[in-house]
């Protein structure tokens, strides 16, 4: 039985984090936003995308990471959903990995609140923790 799962891995601050390449459509270089008045502050933005609307997601703000120093530009990890394209916005872009499903642990049930609905669990790697996100309530915006 095949237990190896593929993630596209990404990097806001010193965390490292993944989605299933599956939701993935594609990574982009950071590209022109036209800014939504009185949107949420965690949507930066809109950008076209080969004709198609996208919003992006500053993912910093959504998980609660203070704001970036860094003049780098941004990269787009484009996400598929049901209702289109959504855009997370992050610092750097990683490999894609394979991983043993039979390395992931789920959340510890010490971690509560936000954290615990968007990240999903972790797996252990050589010299870091991998973050999966649970991007669902990651894309979900609040009212």
């Amino acid at each position: 039985m095949d237990t190896q799962l593929s993630y596209c891995t990404f990097r806001v601050d010193d965390l490292h984090f993944g989605v299933e390449v599956l939701r993935v459509q594609e990574v982009i270089r950071q590209q022109h936003m036209t800014r939504v008045p009185r949107s949420s502050p965690i949507v930066r933005g809109l950008m076209n995308l080969r004709g198609q609307i996208v919003t992006a997601l500053d993912l910093r703000r959504r998980i609660g990471i203070p704001e970036r120093t860094s003049t780098k530009p941004l990269m787009n990890v484009v996400i598929r959903t049901g209702d289109g394209p959504v855009s997370l916005l992050v610092d750097e872009i990683g490999d894609v990995l394979q991983v043993d499903s039979t390395r992931f642990e789920p959340s510890p049930e010490t971690l509560q609140g936000m954290p615990r609905e968007l990240i999903r669990g972790v797996y252990k790697l050589d010299n870091k923790l991998l973050l999966v996100l649970n991007i669902d309530p990651v894309l979900k915006l609040s009212a």
